[in-house]
């Protein structure tokens, strides 16, 4: 018999609806930041895409680039 077997059922409910609670939880932080990214982008703060990638070549050589900055 495994453990999850041998616990009681409102364990097992409890500790389900906690995952959920997190799972959802976690969701909703997601889409707020996808909100603000989109309003930061409507606002025209946005950076170049060719700025970016010569940013992440840079990344482990002796002459690593600092971020690209936001352009408004």
């Amino acid at each position: 018999m495994t453990s999850s077997l041998q616990k009681s059922k409102a364990w097992l409910i409890n500790q389900a609806l906690k995952e959920y609670i997190e799972r959802l939880s976690a969701e909703q932080e997601r889409w707020q930041e996808t909100l603000q990214a989109m309003d930061s982008v409507a606002h025209g703060n946005v950076t170049s895409g060719d700025a970016v990638h010569e940013w992440l070549r840079s990344w482990g050589s002796d002459n690593e680039l600092p971020p690209p900055d936001v352009k408004k």
